[in-house]
């Protein structure tokens, strides 16, 4: 069944995939109106998420930055597709990438790096970052259910130079990577939420007392590797900049959950500025009524 359904897809996808920028986002606008009003696609998760991170804004501004962020939504996953067969050209004009020079230093000093972000902007096209940097780059990401879609996407991102590794896998590549003197790059996707037998660790996300990840911090410090922000911003539609902001090159330095605050800190900036933006289909708060009772004292 995975592989028919693979057959059948595919070949759309492929089709979307090499048309031209101007009819590829006339057809994300087609796809938008049968999303947001015809299937309405979580579109009460998007409001109620919206609603507790922006007490302060009216019903009316709420409202428009869900219909601004389904049009987001819809551009970003005709841009997944997109990647199949991107020239990079094309993504070297619309991804630019600020302080590389960040990573060129850590790379002089065989220091590997952990990147974080979050689901903000085109967090897809992240992975073209491995085209200028001369360390190894891999990103972290949940597999797909679809074996044959799955090997599809790991091979759309070794086209970008990115190798993508599953969960189960960092540590053993890490290791592996560290005792071998590979310089690398490991790019973390670390806004959602962990399963609450997981935690380790609750902290405010806007204003919100949630669960939130700690294993690119645990592996900072363990393997001694630099940590920094991966901060995008959309330019305009199709267009991405994004910076590279060091937070610290010495991890064992700084208290447990430290590193994780000032990331976590940073995301919740960048995301006020324009919160059209972020992925609020995810159910980033449904913990949120579990928080352990030495949270809650604090």
């Amino acid at each position: 069944m995975q592989l028919l359904v693979y057959i059948l897809v595919y070949p759309l996808l492929w089709f979307i995939s090499i048309l031209p920028f101007p009819i590829f986002y006339k057809v994300s606008d087609a796809v938008y109106l049968l999303v947001y009003y015809v299937i309405g696609y979580r579109k009460e998760m998007v409001l109620k998420n919206l609603k507790l991170c922006f007490p302060e804004k009216s019903e009316d501004e709420l409202l428009a930055i869900r219909k601004k962020f389904y049009k987001h939504m819809c551009d970003l996953f005709f841009e997944m597709i997109k990647s199949l067969n991107i020239s990079e050209k094309q993504l070297n004009e619309r991804v630019k990438f600020h302080n590389l020079e960040l990573l060129d230093k850590y790379a002089r000093e065989n220091k590997s790096v952990i990147l974080l972000c979050g689901h903000y902007a085109n967090y897809e096209w992240v992975l073209s970052l491995s085209r200028h940097i001369k360390h190894e780059g891999f990103g972290i990401y949940a597999p797909l259910s679809n074996k044959y879609f799955n090997r599809l996407v790991k091979k759309t991102r070794r086209q970008q130079k990115g190798e993508l590794i599953t969960k189960s896998e960092t540590p053993k590549t890490m290791l592996r990577n560290y005792k071998n003197n590979v310089l690398s790059l490991y790019g973390f996707v670390n806004d959602q939420s962990p399963m609450v037998h997981q935690a380790r660790y609750w902290r405010e996300f806007f204003g919100i007392t949630v669960p939130v990840h700690t294993a690119a911090e645990t592996f900072a410090k363990k393997f001694d590797h630099a940590v920094v922000f991966f901060c995008a911003k959309k330019v305009k539609r199709g267009y991405y900049e994004t910076t590279i902001v060091d937070i610290t090159d010495s991890p064992k330095d700084y208290p447990d959950y430290k590193i994780t605050d000032i990331y976590t800190e940073m995301l919740e900036k960048e995301i006020r500025k324009q919160p059209e933006y972020y992925l609020w289909t995810h159910n980033r708060f449904k913990h949120r009524n579990k928080v352990p009772e030495e949270y809650l004292k604090n």
